[in-house]
């Protein structure tokens, strides 16, 4: 029951993130600009030695001004595990804290919201801000 009232959580948080700032990702500074239909994963950073997080599976999103561009999920490869971010859709490139941290903000219609930092074991993340 945990489980479930946390994703319900996120998908609040999710559905509701207030979108800050006033940044534009085009497609070719995106992190990858491969189509969201068949998107080809790509690595995103590298943590302690065995630790990977990777760009996975992508939607296309609109600005409202119209701009497109792609909102990429993460996952956390380690000891041959892959460990999936859930819910944490971004158009930015996750930045390194520590060893078993990293945090990246939640995009929401091209643009970057709250900050979520996401354990590098479990890939739970966890609002900063």
């Amino acid at each position: 029951m945990r489980g479930l009232s946390w994703i319900a959580g996120v998908t609040a948080v999710t559905a509701f993130t207030g979108c800050q700032g006033n940044h534009q990702v085009s497609r070719d500074s995106a992190a990858s600009s491969v189509p969201s239909d068949s998107p080809a994963d790509s690595l995103a950073l590298t943590a302690a030695p065995g630790v990977e997080v990777w760009f996975t599976d992508a939607r296309q999103a609109q600005d409202s001004a119209g701009n497109a561009c792609e909102e990429r999920v993460l996952e956390i490869r380690r000891d041959g595990r892959r460990i999936p971010v859930p819910l944490l859709y971004t158009g930015s490139l996750p930045r390194l804290i520590n060893d078993s941290t990293m945090e990246a903000p939640i995009w929401l219609h091209c643009r970057p919201g709250n900050l979520y930092r996401v354990n590098l074991h479990t890939g739970y993340p966890t609002r900063v801000q």
